[in-house]
């Protein structure tokens, strides 16, 4: 008599697994589901209805100026508050020490986190995106591919952030510190107006920040139907920058 023994998942099958959990977390947590999803809807619908806020918006329907940036905050806080939040108190907890030791490993742990965010991040862009759309908006073809490439690449730099803030710092201040930067980063950094709409020193700050960066690259892809040297040069560094201090510097326990 044979005995049949159930062979081990592959690392892909691991790896899919762990996507599917890390999404599923983040979707089922109402706070962060308010976050990442209802705010940014909110956001936009309130930017674009409200008449009184008196914007410049040169020569664009209140619509196509604003949804990019909308669009840009919601790939920073799934990807970056999110991620930081969630990874800290794993860390904190013990999770993160646990997971890395079974077969998934460290690379197909943190390859699940990364997958996990872009899945979020594609029921943001399609809600968002649908919002929008019911108000008017009517994105190029084209638009809406280099759009994909700029929040492939913002993922990038903000999830590398968050690895390294989740890797270095005590969880209560991970929570903290996240937010207080979304709020510096989303209104201070060129997010959901353009650089040159900023006071003084901060239009040119905010092009070197990887929020200003992202925020003009989905401008420069869904407005202009080109993505901007400069925005992409920007993500990149800062995604090599970051990755190199997270991979260096990050504390699984």
């Amino acid at each position: 008599m044979t005995t049949s023994h159930a062979g081990a998942a592959s690392p892909r099958a691991r790896v899919l697994a762990q996507t599917a959990f890390e999404a599923r977390a983040i979707l089922r947590n109402g706070e962060q589901l308010l976050v990442t999803v209802v705010v940014p809807v909110l956001a936009l619908v309130g930017l674009v209805s409200v008449d009184a806020l008196d914007v410049d918006t040169g020569g664009l329907s209140r619509i196509d100026f604003f949804t990019p940036g909308i669009l840009a905050l919601a790939v920073m806080t799934s990807s970056f508050t999110s991620q930081a939040i969630a990874s800290a108190f794993d860390r904190r907890n013990g999770v993160l020490r646990l997971l890395s030791t079974t077969p998934l490993g460290r690379g197909g742990l943190l390859v699940g986190k990364v997958l996990g965010v872009l899945v979020v991040e594609l029921v943001q862009v399609l809600v968002i995106g649908l919002t929008a759309v019911a108000l008017g908006w009517r994105p190029s073809a084209v638009g809406v591919a280099l759009s994909l490439v700029a929040v492939l690449l913002g993922t990038a730099a903000f999830t590398s952030l968050a690895l390294l803030v989740a890797g270095t710092l005590r969880a209560e201040a991970v929570l903290a510190v996240a937010n207080l930067a979304l709020l510096l980063l989303a209104f201070a950094g060129g997010v959901i107006v353009p650089a040159d709409r900023l006071p003084g020193a901060l239009q040119h700050l905010a092009l070197l920040l990887p929020s200003g960066a992202l925020g003009e690259a989905m401008r420069g892809a869904l407005q202009t139907g080109a993505l901007p040297a400069w925005s992409v040069v920007v993500l990149v560094g800062w995604t090599a920058a970051l990755g190199w201090g997270a991979a260096r510097l990050f504390r699984w326990h």
